[in-house]
């Protein structure tokens, strides 16, 4: 373990992180119709359920990305997966669609900031070099923790209800709680063990510099490619938030599937995302030496939006179940393999306020989750058609696709120096 450069080893509790988020973001929506049946609430209910969680995110993403360049992440670390881990365990306890409610607002609350605070820990610990390759870790670990829960929580479901995994899930974050309070720093400086030429090498060109002050709040949102990667992002979280909350519930009561296909075709979905992440930092590595920062960026993220609403629109269009699922299993390909390229544009422009910009940034992407949580199930249930909202996602996805044209990541924030 001790020949495995130090950042690397950052990067697995990293990993760690985004692994327990995902698997706490989607237990709520494996046992969706378990829930529904139990509390007696309609899909309309149900998507303020999910859109309580992701209002909450959006909330308090900008102030927690704030508070991780003034404190450092590891203390924001810390209180996220402490808090979240209590309101996991809380929604176990719920008994009706308002205490379910503010439950999943709290726990919104809880894991805001995950992000930010992680992209801010790979804008101090890796050179530009290797950022692509870094953030695609980040993205695996959600999706290792998608995969890994449909196997995890509907068995356990099945055998003592559907409260109990809630109970589960939000015990494992202690243990990532004292790893990282033991073990993890903010900055390599602080690490005596770390070998001097590895402090060197990520010093010499990661994109925290010191000696430069954070930039005021009102001169951020003054950066001309913020506001459409703001908007991008806003259309992209429709993908993401339709796989983790809607997924499972489109596939038992849309099309028909069991549980226990649901849970194989939702664990194949997410290996195949963790595959589209590998898939993603590798090329967008490899278009950054071939197109250059600019186009390198777009490149990557146009690829991936425009992929996965066309395989979106043809699965809702298909009548063939196998068609629709093997889309699906893409659709999330595609959204892995461009995802991840919108965080570097948070570093690249953002440097030392990287947990600031990616948090304004996920503000947005939440937002349009909170969206799409009631916009799906109100389609649904005016329409008693699961298919009409997957239409709509495939149209915010391809207009997501088109704003990558505005985002320019060489257009950074003003150095503010001593």
């Amino acid at each position: 373990m001790n020949q495995i450069p130090y950042r690397f080893r950052v990067l697995v509790l990293l990993c760690g992180l985004t692994t327990l988020t995902y698997m706490d973001r989607i237990c709520i929506s494996l046992v969706g119709v378990r829930i529904k049946a139990a509390l007696h609430l309609s899909n309309e209910q149900f998507g303020w359920v999910l859109a309580a969680f992701a209002l909450a995110y959006a909330l308090f993403e900008i102030p927690s990305g704030m508070l991780g360049d003034r404190i450092g992440p590891k203390r924001v670390f810390i209180r996220i997966v402490l808090w979240w881990s209590l309101f996991t365990a809380l929604t176990g306890v719920v008994g009706g669609l308002v205490s379910l409610v503010v439950i999943r607002f709290l726990f919104g609350m809880g894991e805001s900031g995950t992000y930010p605070n992680a992209i801010l820990t790979v804008s101090r610990w890796f050179p530009l070099q290797e950022m692509g390759k870094a953030l695609s870790w980040v993205g695996i670990g959600s999706q290792i923790g998608a995969a890994l829960a449909p196997l995890i929580i509907v068995p356990i479901a099945v055998a003592y209800g559907w409260r109990a995994p809630f109970f589960v899930i939000g015990a494992i974050g202690l243990v990532w709680v004292a790893a990282c309070w033991l073990w993890f720093h903010d900055f390599p400086a602080q690490v005596k063990a770390m070998p001097p030429a590895e402090k060197e090498l990520i010093a010499a060109s990661c994109r925290h510099k010191e000696g430069q002050h954070q930039v005021p709040f009102k001169l951020i949102f003054r950066n001309r490619t913020l506001w459409p990667l703001m908007l991008m992002y806003f259309c992209c979280q429709w993908a993401n938030y339709f796989f983790i909350a809607w997924m499972p519930i489109y596939l038992q009561e849309g099309r028909g599937f069991t549980e226990n296909a649901m849970k194989q075709i939702a664990s194949t979905l997410f290996i195949a995302g963790i595959a589209g992440f590998i898939a993603g930092g590798a090329a967008g590595d490899w278009f950054l030496k071939l197109k250059g920062l600019k186009m390198g960026r777009r490149l990557t993220g146009m690829i991936g939006l425009g992929g996965c609403g066309l395989l979106l629109f043809i699965a809702a269009l298909s009548v063939n179940n196998t068609v629709t699922v093997c889309c699906l299993i893409g659709a999330n390909f595609s959204f892995s393999f461009g995802v991840m390229v919108s965080y570097a544009v948070c570093a690249d422009i953002g440097r030392n306020n990287t947990g600031t910009v990616t948090g304004a940034m996920n503000f947005f992407g939440q937002m349009g989750a909170f969206f799409l949580a009631i916009i799906f199930g109100r389609i649904v249930q005016v329409t008693h058609n699961f298919e009409y909202p997957l239409y709509v996602v495939a149209a915010v996805l391809f207009t997501g696709c088109l704003l990558w044209l505005a985002i320019n990541p060489e257009k950074q924030l003003p150095e503010i120096s001593d």
